[in-house]
């Protein structure tokens, strides 16, 4: 379970969340307008950033767990792949992934590469295995950021804007992969895309002016008249267009 207790966060003297409680027993996605602090409240949660409040996983403070502890728990897949070595192969990369579960001062095991390489072909994108990650498509791109996650097999999965930027055929892969993965893995969504999260079909936490509403069963959200008020456009009923 995460739990959020008042949890508030601000950059210099602009708020950005207020007050944040919840307990989170099952998946989520996360909505707002662009700058609402979605990306924030990712952050957080990975404790990535600074905030007043607490937040626990399983009953646990994250500021009390070291890095590796914390990386067992969560992985956490940004918008945009960036990396400190353009020429890394996609092999390297996703095996990265396993660092948590490495040996220190010791070399990745047996083990933690096959696991590398059934994750790559579990999304099928093992024939990228030997390409440099700066000669890849977004699309590539975005599901090697999904295999590291994957390799780390961490319980909770957070995905900041994963469709970001996608054409519509990549965004629909991705977002066929991470209906998937709610499976085997608790899923944090952030997203700005209602088709997306419609499709993923998880409990809605909505972010406006700093503050969270929480709608646990899909119909409190997904209507024409709770968008309207919350978004302030009128809207017509959203068409899945991710099957």
């Amino acid at each position: 379970m995460i739990s959020l207790d008042s949890l508030s966060v601000k950059y210099d003297d602009k708020t950005i969340l207020t007050d944040i409680s919840l307990n989170l027993e099952s998946h989520l996605s996360v909505l707002g307008a662009n700058g609402s602090g979605k990306s924030t409240l990712a952050k957080a949660l990975c404790n990535l950033i600074e905030y007043e409040g607490s937040i626990s996983i399983d009953g646990k403070d994250i500021k009390e767990l070291s890095l590796k502890e914390r990386a067992k728990l969560l992985s956490y897949i940004p918008a945009k792949l960036e990396v400190y070595d353009p020429f890394i192969s996609v092999e390297e990369f996703v095996l990265l992934g396993r660092f948590a579960h490495k040996k220190n001062f010791l070399d990745y095991s047996d083990k933690d590469k096959k696991i590398a390489q059934n994750t790559l072909e579990f999304l099928k994108i093992s024939h990228l295995g030997k390409h440099a990650i700066n000669s890849l498509s977004s699309g590539e791109a975005q599901l090697t950021l999904i295999a590291s996650a994957l390799a780390a097999q961490s319980k909770i999965i957070i995905l900041d804007e994963p469709t970001a930027n996608l054409d519509p055929h990549n965004a629909k892969i991705i977002a066929q992969h991470i209906k998937g993965l709610k499976d085997y893995h608790q899923v944090i969504l952030i997203t700005h895309d209602l088709h997306l999260a419609s499709f993923i079909d998880s409990p809605t936490l909505f972010i406006k002016d700093s503050n969270a509403t929480y709608f646990s069963e899909r119909e409190e959200f997904f209507n024409s008249s709770t968008l309207q008020e919350l978004y302030g456009v009128e809207f017509e009923d959203l068409a899945v267009k991710y099957e």
